[in-house]
C-alpha cells in the first residue's frame, strides 16, 4: 500500500480517536449501573463501548466501503482477519478502568494490510495525548497543547534495571490464576518493579515512549495490541511471543520490550506459559 494512502487513513484514524475520545469523557463517570459481562464477571461492556465502535466503523465505512473491520465489542459478527485492507479496532481499551471513573483508558485504532500492521493510533482522552505511528516512518506523541514530538523507548540494559508492566486481564480460571501469579513472582523479584495499569494499549505507549521498560501479558487479543504493535516498533522497541519467538497477533500472548535482550531475559523468566487456540477464548 502507497504512503499517501496510509496518510489518508491515518488523518482519519486521527479525527475519528478525538471524536471517540470526547464520547468517553462525556460519559465517563456516568455509568449507573449499565455495564454488561461478557466471559466472567471482570470482563466488562458498556453501551459506550459499542456507541464508540460503532461511530468510527460507520465514519470509515464511507471513505473506505471496500475496507474490512475487526472490532472487541462486534467481533463475533465482523469479517475474518486476511490479506485485505482491514481496520482492527479497541473502542474502550481499559473498560474496567473506565467503569470505575480511574482515568486511564484510550481508544486504539490499527490497520493491517497483508496481515501486517502499518498504521496505529492510540488516543488518551483523559491527557489529550495523542499516539501515532505509520509503519517506517517513527512514531509520534501529540500532546494537549498541540506539539508534537518524537517518541522512543529507553536504554535498559537488563532486568534487574527495568520497570515492567502486566496485567492480571479479566480471564478468572485456574490456570489463568497460575500462570499470572507465578510469572509475577518470577519477574517482580528480578526486576525494578512491577505495575498494573488497565490498558494493554496505553501500556504500549507507556514502553514505546521510555515511561516504562517492558510490558507482558497472556490474554489480549489482537484489538489489544494491533495499533500499539506499529508505535512500539517505530520507537525502537523490540515484540515478540511470550517465548521468545516470533509475534503472532492472534496468539494472545506476548511481550514489549525496549530491546531485543531484554525482552528474551523476561521470556526466559515467565516460568509457566498459556496457549490460545486461533485466538479464541
Amino acid at each position: 500500500m502507497e504512503l499517501n494512502e496510509l496518510l489518508e487513513r491515518q488523518t482519519l484514524a486521527i479525527e475519528l480517536a478525538r471524536k471517540a475520545g470526547k464520547m468517553i469523557m462525556e460519559s465517563s463517570g456516568l455509568m449507573d449501573g449499565v455495564v454488561d459481562e461478557k466471559c466472567s464477571f471482570a470482563d466488562l461492556v458498556t453501551e459506550s463501548d459499542k456507541a464508540v465502535e460503532k461511530m468510527v466503523f460507520d465514519e470509515i465505512r464511507k471513505q473506505y466501503p471496500m475496507d474490512k473491520f475487526i472490532g472487541e465489542e462486534s467481533a463475533n459478527n465482523m469479517d475474518e482477519w486476511s490479506d485485505e485492507p482491514t481496520w482492527i479496532i479497541d473502542p474502550i481499551d481499559g473498560t474496567t478502568n473506565f467503569v470505575h471513573n480511574f482515568p486511564f483508558c484510550c481508544i486504539s485504532i490499527g490497520f493491517t494490510y497483508k496481515r501486517i500492521p502499518c498504521l496505529g493510533v492510540i488516543y488518551h482522552p483523559h491527557l489529550d495525548h495523542l499516539y501515532s505511528a505509520i509503519k517506517g516512518h517513527g512514531a509520534k506523541l501529540t500532546k494537549s497543547n498541540g506539539e508534537t514530538i518524537d517518541i522512543h523507548v529507553r536504554p535498559c540494559p537488563s532486568l534487574s534495571k527495568a520497570l515492567v508492566v502486566a496485567e492480571l486481564g479479566s480471564q478468572r480460571d485456574e490456570a489463568k490464576r497460575k500462570c499470572v501469579f507465578k510469572n509475577l513472582e518470577s519477574i517482580g523479584w528480578a526486576s525494578h518493579g512491577i505495575r498494573s495499569l488497565g490498558s494493554a494499549a496505553l501500556n504500549i505507549c507507556s514502553v514505546a515512549s521510555g515511561q516504562l521498560d517492558a510490558f507482558f501479558e497472556f490474554g489480549p487479543y489482537i484489538w489489544d495490541i494491533c495499533a500499539g504493535v506499529v508505535i512500539a516498533m517505530e520507537a525502537g522497541g523490540y515484540v515478540c511471543d511470550t517465548t521468545g519467538g516470533k509475534l503472532d497477533l492472534q496468539g494472545r500472548r506476548f511481550i514489549f520490550a525496549s530491546n531485543e535482550k531484554l525482552a528474551k531475559e523476561i521470556a526466559d523468566k515467565l516460568v509457566v506459559q498459556m496457549d490460545f487456540k486461533n485466538g479464541e477464548k
